[in-house]
């Protein structure tokens, strides 16, 4: 399998495996995970969507999302790998990393390195700015009675989580540190969930980062062929050659 040139100039050596991290209240279900996943498969690409969820929505930190990542990671053979992340799933794709950054400076062996990142509208200051309409106030009661009720939108109910989740979170800074693994960032200038300035503060100064501001929101719907095109070079395949390949395989699958 080859790779194809980035629209930096360089050239992208085509990824063998790729993991996508749903964001918070979603699931491997999501639009963006089939979508991502549609696109890769013709070219051979194991693409993987472990579900964040699980075991159980309302014990969910930060601290297990990445164990549980981490664990899916070590069963993958040999081969550059990819992590894309949504929303939440971005903040804890960039946590992995900043694992590995440190565990390699410390001259530890890293088994599977993450060779870049997608992150679509990355939550990258959670638990650093509060959650959601929650003033101090808020925070204090979900503290205090370690339940906030919350919409899961892939189940389309009302589900309670634990403050675990806001605590957790506060023993990682995405901004204290930067990592080398080449990261393409999407983010929508009408995002009212996750502040589009702050993720253009990140950006600045990160040579690693490559950052696309688009004209949506957060869910970044109304530019995922676009995002395609982009990400597509990043990982080292070509968007032309996909729709090569979806168009074959149409083909195909119509002879039966």
């Amino acid at each position: 399998m080859t790779g194809c040139q980035r629209s930096d100039g360089g050239d992208a050596s085509t990824v063998r495996h790729l993991i996508y991290l749903h964001g918070f209240g979603s699931s491997p279900e999501s639009t963006k995970a089939r979508f991502f996943a549609e696109r890769l498969r013709p070219f051979g690409i194991d693409v993987r969507c472990p579900d964040l969820n699980e075991p159980d929505f309302s014990t969910l930190t930060t601290s297990r999302m990445i164990a549980q990542v981490e664990q899916e990671m070590a069963l993958l053979p040999p081969g550059p790998l990819a992590l894309v992340g949504s929303s939440l799933g971005g903040f804890v794709a960039y946590q992995i990393a900043i694992r590995q950054a440190r565990a390699r400076d410390a001259g530890e062996p890293v088994r599977r390195p993450v060779d870049r990142l997608v992150l679509l509208a990355p939550a990258l200051d959670f638990g650093r700015s509060g959650f959601g309409p929650l003033d101090t106030a808020g925070l204090e009661r979900w503290r205090r009675t370690d339940r906030y009720d919350v919409m899961h939108y892939a189940l389309n109910q009302v589900r309670p989580i634990r403050f675990a989740l806001y605590e957790d979170a506060q023993k990682y800074d995405s901004f204290a540190e930067q990592i080398p693994a080449p990261t393409l960032i999407f983010h929508g200038w009408r995002d009212d969930v996750v502040d589009p300035a702050m993720v253009q503060r990140f950006a600045a100064g990160r040579h690693a980062v490559s950052l696309s501001m688009l004209d949506d929101d957060h869910l970044l719907s109304a530019n995922l062929e676009l995002i395609w095109s982009e990400s597509a070079r990043f990982l080292g395949v070509c968007a032309g050659d996909a729709a090569a390949a979806r168009t074959r395989r149409k083909r195909f699958c119509g002879l039966g």
